[in-house]
């Protein structure tokens, strides 16, 4: 028993792998063996081990998940999709599932998820069997009758037993209980099962025993080991000389498994040489043919005809084996016993059977797959058989419906059917294919199975408007909340992928949103207005839509830009703005000797409104019933049509309209007083205002008033440039020579002499240089001294500047002048002995030519100071430091000058406004916007 429940628990381990590949698509045949009976749940092999060799080629193999392809509500094996566990769903019986069958399998394919990368593998799962049955006989008590006549060696088929396991645990022998006159032996037939004839092995006699009952058992080899009995129950009769004899003993029949019902297959002829009753034969089954033979043939009884009863099926029963007996009617008749073999020949009798497998099982013959998705996705699974052999069960399969498609074999008769293109649902949403399984038996036999691709839908198409801008027209003067039009964004996608939103993207007009002038129904595109449009204000408004739909995972979004034109009503009267109005009047001069044609004046009106509805026209509608003047109803400029002299008349009022051409029009009425003058004088002034006056006009005014506000912005932003680049160095240049030719020849400014007694130097912590300046507001002022102190930057600053100085100064003074300047030497006395060389005329600039550039010495003496080019400038006009330099132009060393004097007299970083002082004699003075020499 124990061992029983170790083999009950036994799950073999091994798998037999069979690896074909297929384009992309792995098939790979998984094989198990489970012993039938098992409990439920119980867990038989767990894909993801073994398979993993496949999966780990997979892109993302933790993500792969698995799904069984089988049909049933209940399949008596289950796979978990996370980690292909296969296990029992529920209890399987052998005997049920498979009969007598020695090969008993459950079969499905299991493929891997997601499709993008398929994997198929085909799951055979062999149901061992177990010894859980008995043999058993069909009846427990079997009656035989022997003649005491009969011959030792006489034999008696006996009544087979049943046993639906197979194997080992199926029947195995026949054994009969210990006796002096009957034996068994045990027999095979032609289909495998077992059988027992009961032999005679000695002579009987009725009248020493008329009966015997023996027990007949039956047993199988099966651990533990089983058994079945029946009782014999053997009558002893009298005599009967002769017995029938049968022709042969046996006969084979080959019977297609076609035949019609009532097909005669063997006419019996057995003989009996008595006479009378002991000589007539009655035929008929033995007493221990099955009950499956009994329905399936019939015998006649007399005439010993076999034939069939019921229609046979190749694929059901290949062979039939069948005991027939015949005995006479005679006392103590022995019956004669032959056999009949059947074997039935397979016809081409069964269509081939078609089953497909999809991925969303409860939805019979509709497959779903997503547009967009690659080629070679999964589609469904194709299974076809055929119960009949041989070329009457060979399958062609074929795949007809639509090129996007394609069937592709992997192992036996399965087929996958894949995509064989990307597929779009906005072109076609549903496939009808067909799949056709023909055999190669005569006639071919074919079935023909129809399912439907069903494609669902993706977002992958973005709303799209029909034109790429729009324009449309609104009058001005709208009511808030008028409708203006409708944008359509069509979306061909379902669902949510298709629901498309309008919004109306930022932007600004005048400074104002766009949300301020317009809106738009998010649902339907329809554009309405949010205030009352005025063409004078905005003529066009474009603004852009933009439409998304509410797909997932990404919204897409397209635009589409929409005009507004706002167009112009008359709504605005022409305004007068020459001549000047009072009260809607304007005083007008004419001059006493103004002859016919003399214009008066002319009147400027403007319209705000535009086209036709801008264009004015004017006409004296009254004052004028003499003609005396007349008027351009175009240029509205009015003249005399008489001469004035001639005229009594001094004053006259003219009303005046000025008028629109728009629908409708709208006007403007002016009254014009005109007045004669007498005085030649006020008459041709007059005259020349109103000429003037005439001749200007509004936009010339509105140019030269924005061009005057231009000019002045940009000298403030000169002198704001200059003072602060005065500010910022610390280092100037300034050029003695210009300034002094500049201010000699300066018509406005008087001579002023500067004298060197009016420079003090005074000494201060750090070494920085305070300058005093001498204002004088007379002759006999005195200076008056300002002190301040100035950074160590700045000190450093001055005495570098002339330090500069005095090293140009030696490079350009004759060769027998000397001149020392050194940090001891007084300030005083430097600057001096400086003014002195500039007065005396003995420092004369003298470039060094070398080539383009000028001497060593020069350079050095340049080098602190990047501002000054000391190479030519590359233009044809000479600059100062070119090599080219005239010594009648402005020299760098002047401005050097000029530097190192503005350094030397800063204070607080910028020059004192003094008045212009002016030596006597060649000297040097100093003013507010530099230093000159006289």
């Amino acid at each position: 028993m124990c061992q029983m429940n170790a083999k009950m628990h036994f799950r073999l381990v091994f798998a037999l792998l069979m690896v074909s590949f297929n384009c992309d698509v792995l098939g790979k045949n998984l094989k198990y063996r489970i012993y039938e009976e098992q409990r439920v749940g119980s867990v038989i092999a767990r894909l993801s081990e073994d398979v993993a060799d496949v999966l780990v080629k997979l892109p993302y193999p933790p993500a792969v998940r698995f799904r069984a392809m089988q049909r049933g509500n209940s399949p008596l094996l289950v796979v978990n999709e996370d980690n292909g566990e296969i296990s029992i769903g529920a209890k399987i019986d052998r005997e049920q599932l498979c009969q007598k069958n020695l090969n008993c399998s459950i079969e499905f394919d299991v493929i891997t998820l997601p499709t993008e990368h398929l994997q198929l593998f085909h799951i055979e799962v062999e149901v061992l069997d177990i010894n859980d049955n008995s043999p058993q006989f069909s009846r427990s008590l079997i009656p035989i009758e022997i003649s005491e006549s009969a011959a030792v060696g006489t034999r008696i088929p006996l009544d087979s037993a049943f046993d639906p396991d197979v194997g080992e645990n199926s029947l195995h022998t026949y054994s009969l209980s210990a006796n002096d006159f009957f034996n068994i032996e045990v027999r095979t037939r032609t289909d495998g099962a077992k059988y027992a004839e009961l032999i005679v092995v000695r002579e009987l006699d009725r009248e020493l025993k008329s009966s015997y009952e023996l027990q007949l058992t039956a047993s199988d080899m099966g651990v533990p080991q089983r058994s079945g009995s029946s009782i014999l129950k053997i009558s002893i009769s009298d005599s009967n000389d002769n017995s029938p004899a049968f022709e042969q003993q046996s006969y084979i029949i080959q019977l297609l498994e076609n035949s019609p019902v009532g097909t005669l297959l063997l006419d019996l002829n057995a003989t009996d040489p008595d006479e009378g009753a002991n000589g007539k034969i009655v035929y008929s089954f033995s007493s221990h043919v099955s009950p499956k033979i009994i329905e399936t043939f019939k015998i006649d009884s007399e005439r010993g005809h076999l034939t069939l009863f019921k229609q046979v099926d190749y694929e059901i029963t290949k062979s039939y084996e069948i005991d027939v007996q015949a005995q006479d009617l005679g006392p103590n008749s022995i019956p004669a016993h032959c056999k009949i073999i059947i074997k039935v020949v397979d016809v081409n009798d069964n269509k081939p059977e078609i089953n497909i497998n999809f991925m969303s099982p409860g939805k019979e013959e509709i497959s779903y797959i997503f547009e967009g998705d690659p080629v070679d996705t999964f589609v469904a699974l194709v299974r076809v058989q055929d119960k009949d052999s041989g070329l009457n069960g060979e399958i062609v399969c074929k795949l007809h419906g639509h090129g996007h498609f394609k069937l592709q074999k992997t192992y036996e008769n399965n087929y996958l059917i894949l995509t064989n293109a990307t597929l779009d649902r906005e072109k076609r949403s549903e496939y009808s294919l067909t799949v056709i399984a023909e055999d190669k038996g005569t006639p071919s036999l074919s079935t023909v199975k129809h399912f439907t691709v069903q494609i669902n839908d993706i977002n992958d198409n973005p709303p799209h408007f029909q034109r790429s801008r729009y324009e449309f027209a609104i009058s001005e003067n709208n009511s808030p909340g008028a409708y203006i039009t409708t944008v359509t964004a069509t979306d061909p996608d379902l669902g949510e992928n298709g629901q498309v939103t309008y919004t109306i993207l930022e932007s600004f007009i005048l400074g104002s949103s766009i949300t301020t002038y317009v809106t738009i129904d998010p649902s339907n595109g329809a554009i309405y207005a949010l205030r009352i449009f005025d063409h004078e204000e905005v003529s066009q408004i474009t603004f852009v839509v933009e439409a998304r739909d509410a797909g997932s995972p990404k919204q897409l979004v397209s635009n589409t830009t929409v005009v507004l034109t706002i167009i112009d009503e008359n709504d605005n009267v022409p305004v007068v703005v020459g001549p000047v109005l009072r009260n809607n009047t304007a005083e007008i001069s004419i001059p006493k000797g103004a002859e016919s044609g003399f214009h008066v004046t002319r009147i400027r009106a403007i319209d705000r409104d535009s086209g036709v509805n801008a264009e004015l026209s004017c006409s004296i509608v009254a004052g004028n019933e003499e003609n005396i003047f007349l008027i351009d109803p175009r240029s509205c400029d009015v003249h005399t049509n008489v001469s004035m002299e001639s005229v009594p008349y001094t004053e006259w009022e003219l009303s005046v309209i000025i008028q629109d051409k728009g629908n409708p029009q709208l006007r403007t009425k002016v009254l014009l007083k005109c007045m004669i003058f007498e005085y030649a004088e006020s008459v041709t002034s007059t005259a020349m205002t109103s000429v003037t006056q005439a001749s200007l006009d509004v936009s010339m005014i509105i140019i030269i008033s924005l061009g005057a506000i231009c000019a002045v912005l940009l000298v403030i932003m000169v002198l704001f440039a200059t003072r602060c680049n005065r500010e910022k160095k610390d280092t100037r240049s300034y050029n003695c020579r210009v300034a002094e030719s500049t201010y000699q020849h300066h018509p406005k400014r008087p001579s002023r002499q500067i004298h060197k007694g009016d420079i003090t130097l005074v000494p201060t912590i750090n070494g920085t240089l305070p300058i005093r300046s001498h204002h004088r507001s007379s002759p006999s002022s005195s200076p008056t001294l300002e002190r301040g102190q100035m950074g160590s930057r700045q000190s450093h600053n001055s005495h570098q500047s002339l330090n500069s100085l005095v090293t140009i100064s030696s490079n350009h003074v004759p060769e027998n002048f000397s001149l020392e300047l050194t940090h001891a030497t007084p300030a005083v006395e430097q600057v001096s002995q400086l003014l002195s060389m500039l007065h005396q005329g003995q420092y004369q600039p003298r470039p060094s030519f070398r080539g383009n550039k000028y001497s060593r010495s020069y350079r050095y003496a340049l080098q602190d100071m990047d501002k000054f080019s000391l190479k030519d400038s590359g233009r044809g006009d000479s600059e100062a430091g070119d090599s080219d330099y005239d010594l009648g132009r402005d020299s760098p060393i002047d401005r050097l000058l000029g530097e190192g004097f503005s350094d030397l007299f800063l204070t607080d970083g910028r020059i004192p406004a003094v008045e212009e002082e002016q030596e006597s004699k060649g000297g040097i003075y100093k003013q507010t916007d530099g230093w000159r020499r006289s």
